[in-house]
């Protein structure tokens, strides 16, 4: 999903708006220049009026319309556009020209002035001027008034008025194109303090408590950098309150379960060596139910085992969340020798190994350094021979391995036993994840969550394979080790 930009949502949105004023602007700027075409073309309209006016007598009570050459050669040049008149005495019958020309609603009430008008003739507009005209006879001493109309299609004029039309619109596009390009570069230039904070909040070490600085930022900008100042404070407070819990949580829980091993395993050698007396003692001796102390050692060992499977899952989940990506942990890295630490752990575990019947075995092909923390590298180690011991099954055989593969830093922990299935083998890494053909095995499920955890913070790789012979390969590998 593409994140929304904020400079496309600013010229967006001033877009539409320019779009609207745009058009607007185009109909006023059309009113204007067919006024402006008007105000030129009637001129030519009220020349002929005048022209025509030269023209018309009154003789012996008739109306006589004499055309001057001018207006006639007017009517017929006029290219692009018909020219129309009608000359009609008022309130009379017409005297010469198109009868059925458009009349006005009103006519000029001064005599000589001139009217001008819209009307529709045979389908197409008109612009009409209109003339009203006192004609003399002076041997008679008569007076007639004639109304003189001249009409003209307005094509000319519509053209005139697109054509300044389209010249403003064009200028007007250049403004809007102008004014975005500006509009961009304002919000790019605007946005730099957001991107220079930005920069630095994406540098800051995870546990940087420090405050986010203010100088030189916007003030708009400023209440959103002391939100986030206020929540690294919180976050800050939880993380070292969180902290403090865990290791509470460890001094407090590890001592109690401590000292309840030691006790059941007291009580249990105890209950051991008053059962054995029991067989070979005195009659008063048989008469403290040596039944009952045997169902007692049953107890106890049941109780030693859930109180030892008790502190394994409380290390185990401790370990889980000192790791969690969310505890601000941080890995002090330094150089380690993980065929030492490897071959340490493997040697730890070798008398659980014997107990079972499995031969637990540690190759090297080369002396070995990783960046990392030791006591984490165990760990990881110890909770792969950990899995490996419980679940490939007892007399297996086990290999703790440490090469070098392409230049990088390889663990791996191979067995001969059941393997997990491909299908699991995401799964295996969540926590208290327990598949079917393990759920008779003891353990909690959080050893490869730990394994898992551990390779994150060092940037390592973990895969997992399957063994040649059958059985389970897994594999760790680590970043190389920058040259000094």
């Amino acid at each position: 999903m593409t994140r929304p930009n904020l400079r496309v949502r600013v010229a967006l949105w001033l877009l539409l708006p320019l779009l609207l004023l745009l058009a607007f602007d185009a109909w006023l700027t059309y009113q204007r220049a067919m006024n402006a075409a008007h105000a030129a073309f009637d001129r030519t309209l009220e020349f002929s009026l005048r022209s025509i006016r030269d023209g018309i007598r009154l003789r012996d009570g008739r109306i006589e319309v004499d055309l001057p050459y001018l207006a006639l050669e007017m009517f017929e040049s006029n290219g692009g556009g018909n020219i129309y008149y009608q000359i009609r005495e008022e309130g009379g019958a017409v005297v010469t020209g198109y009868p059925d020309l458009p009349d006005a609603k009103k006519a000029p009430a001064e005599p000589y002035s001139v009217r001008f008008y819209d009307g529709v003739f045979r389908g197409r507009p008109l612009r009409i001027a209109m003339l009203r005209l006192p004609v003399h006879d002076v041997p008679s001493a008569q007076t007639r008034v004639v109304l003189v109309r001249v009409g003209e299609t307005i094509e000319q004029r519509q053209a005139l008025a697109r054509e300044i039309l389209t010249g403003s619109l064009q200028q007007e596009f250049l403004l809007v194109v102008l004014a975005l390009g500006i509009v961009w570069l304002g919000v790019a230039r605007g946005l730099r303090p957001l991107n220079r904070l930005s920069a630095k909040v994406a540098a800051r070490a995870e546990d940087d408590p420090t405050p986010l600085d203010t100088v030189g930022l916007p003030s708009e900008v400023a209440p959103l950098v002391d939100s986030i100042n206020q929540y690294i404070g919180r976050t800050q407070l939880m993380q070292l309150s969180r902290r403090r819990f865990f290791n509470d949580a460890a001094h407090q829980l590890k001592t109690p379960l401590a000292v309840i091993q030691a006790e059941a395993e007291l009580a249990l050698r105890d209950s051991d060596g008053v059962g054995a007396g029991v067989g070979v003692g005195s009659a008063s001796c048989g008469e403290d139910n040596p039944s009952g102390n045997r169902r007692q050692g049953v107890h106890l060992r049941r109780l030693n085992r859930a109180v030892q499977q008790a502190v394994r899952i409380v290390q185990q989940l401790l370990s889980l969340s000192r790791l969690d990506a969310d505890s601000g942990y941080t890995v002090k890295h330094a150089a380690v020798p993980l065929h030492k630490v490897a071959r340490s752990v493997t040697l730890d575990w070798s008398p659980v190994a014997r107990s079972r019947g499995i031969d637990l075995g540690f190759e090297q092909d080369e002396r070995i350094e990783v960046m990392g923390q030791t006591d984490l590298l165990a760990e990881l180690v110890g909770n792969l021979i950990d899995n490996a011991i419980r679940y490939s099954g007892d007399g297996a055989v086990i290999t703790v391995r440490v090469a070098s593969e392409n230049g990088q830093p390889l663990l791996q922990v191979i067995d001969n036993g059941p393997g997990i299935p491909v299908g699991e083998r995401d799964a295996v890494f969540e926590r208290f994840y327990r598949s079917e053909a393990t759920q008779t095995v003891e353990g909690s499920g959080l050893g490869l969550s730990i394994v898992r955890e551990i390779a994150r913070v060092h940037g390592a790789l973990i895969a997992l394979s399957d063994a040649p012979g059958g059985g389970l390969v897994v594999s760790v590998l680590f970043p190389a080790l920058e040259p000094a």
